[in-house]
C-alpha cells in the first residue's frame, strides 16, 4: 500500500508516534484532530515533511469527515476520549466520539472506497479473569468501566463494516508507556517512574492485580504491521497488542523501580478487589503477523527515568502532560 492514510487524534501520545512511523514507511498522512488538550507541539519534528498534512476538527463533525475522507486509501481511527477518568467526567461526550463518531466513520469510510480501517481499541475490554487464565481474542469481554463499554461496542460496529471492499481491523493496545512526542504521564508506567525519580512518595493502590503492557512505539509499529499486511491476514480480525510476557502486576513496576532507587519512598494500599485485573496472551499478533516487541517495560522504565532527570521537560507535573 502507498496510498494516503488518514490518522484521526494523530497528535496525540500513540498517534504522534504513529505519524512518524507512517512517514518513515513513505506513506502520505493526513492528520485529524481536534487538539483537546491545547496546541501541543507533538508534530513539529515532521511539520515540514510534504507528505504531511493536517487538519484541526472534530471526528464528530460530518462536513469535517466528509474533508478528511477525500482520496483516503487507509484510516487509523485513534480519536478518542481515553481512560475511565476523563470518560467518567463527561460521559455523553465518551460516547458521541467513541462510539457515535466510530460507527459513523467507517460506514463512511465504506462508502468512500476506503480501503483498509483499523481501529484502536484496547485491553481493558477483558475486564477480570480470574486465576491465571490469560485471555486471547476469543474470550469473552467483560468491560467495567464507560471507556471500555464504548470500545467494546465501536469494535461490533467496525467488524460488521468489513465487507464490500472495505477491511477493517480491531487492535487491542495493551496499557502503553514510554516516551512520545506528547507524552503522557498519567499512564502507570510512566506516572511511577516520575514520581520515584523525582523524589515524591508513590502510593500505589491495589499492588497484586495484572495488567499488560507495551511501549508507544511498539504500539505504533503494530499499526503499521496491520495496515501493511496481506489483507486476507487481517480483514475482519481482531489482535491483541502486546507480548505475552509483559504481564505485570503494579508490584512488579515497583520491585523494577526500587532495583534503579533502593530510596524511593513507597506507600501500599491494599484493595481486596479491582473489576480490571487481567492477563493477555499475544500469540496471535506475533503468529500471524509476525509482531515482536523491542522495548519492555524495564527498558522503558529506563527511558522515562531519563527523560525526566534531563530537564528537558520544565515541569513533568504540568496538565499537559496528562489527558
Amino acid at each position: 500500500m502507498s496510498g494516503r492514510v488518514l490518522v484521526t487524534g494523530g497528535a496525540g501520545y500513540v498517534g504522534s508516534m504513529l505519524v512518524e512511523e507512517l512517514l518513515l514507511h513513505g506513506r502520505t498522512v493526513r492528520v485529524l484532530d481536534a487538539l483537546i488538550h491545547g496546541g501541543v507541539p507533538s508534530l513539529l519534528g515532521v511539520w515540514a515533511r510534504p507528505s504531511l498534512e493536517f487538519v484541526r476538527g472534530d471526528v464528530r463533525d460530518p462536513a469535517i469527515r466528509r474533508e478528511v475522507l477525500a482520496d483516503v486509501e487507509a484510516i487509523v481511527h485513534l480519536a478518542a476520549i481515553v481512560g475511565d477518568p476523563a470518560c467518567s467526567r463527561d460521559p455523553e461526550g465518551a460516547r458521541s466520539v467513541n462510539l457515535d463518531a466510530t460507527a459513523d466513520l467507517v460506514l463512511e469510510a465504506a462508502r468512500a472506497g476506503v480501503a483498509r480501517f483499523v481501529f484502536a481499541s484496547t485491553c481493558s475490554n477483558y475486564g477480570k479473569i480470574e486465576g491465571d487464565a490469560m485471555a486471547n481474542e476469543e474470550w469473552a469481554l467483560n468491560p467495567v468501566s464507560l471507556y471500555a463499554e464504548t470500545k467494546v461496542a465501536a469494535e461490533l460496529d467496525v467488524l460488521a463494516q468489513s465487507q464490500n471492499g472495505l477491511s477493517t481491523t480491531c487492535l487491542r493496545l495493551a496499557t502503553v508507556y514510554g516516551t512520545s512526542a506528547r507524552m503522557r504521564f498519567d499512564l502507570t508506567v510512566n506516572e511511577f517512574t516520575r514520581d520515584i525519580v523525582l523524589g515524591r512518595e508513590l502510593v500505589v493502590y491495589g499492588e497484586q492485580f495484572w495488567r499488560p503492557y507495551v511501549h508507544v512505539q511498539d504500539a505504533a509499529r503494530a499499526i503499521v504491521l496491520a495496515l501493511e499486511s496481506p489483507v486476507e491476514s487481517v480483514r475482519g480480525e481482531v489482535f491483541n497488542v502486546g507480548d505475552t510476557g509483559e504481564n505485570y502486576r503494579k508490584l512488579d513496576i515497583v520491585e523494577l523501580l526500587r532495583a534503579r532507587i533502593p530510596s524511593a519512598e513507597i506507600t501500599f494500599v491494599r484493595r481486596e478487589e479491582d473489576p480490571r485485573d487481567y492477563r493477555v496472551s499475544f500469540d496471535k499478533i506475533a503468529t500471524r503477523l509476525g509482531f515482536a516487541v523491542r522495548a519492555t517495560v524495564p527498558s522503558g522504565i529506563d527511558e522515562v527515568a531519563s527523560l525526566v532527570r534531563s530537564g528537558l521537560l520544565a515541569d513533568p507535573y504540568a496538565a499537559v502532560y496528562r489527558n
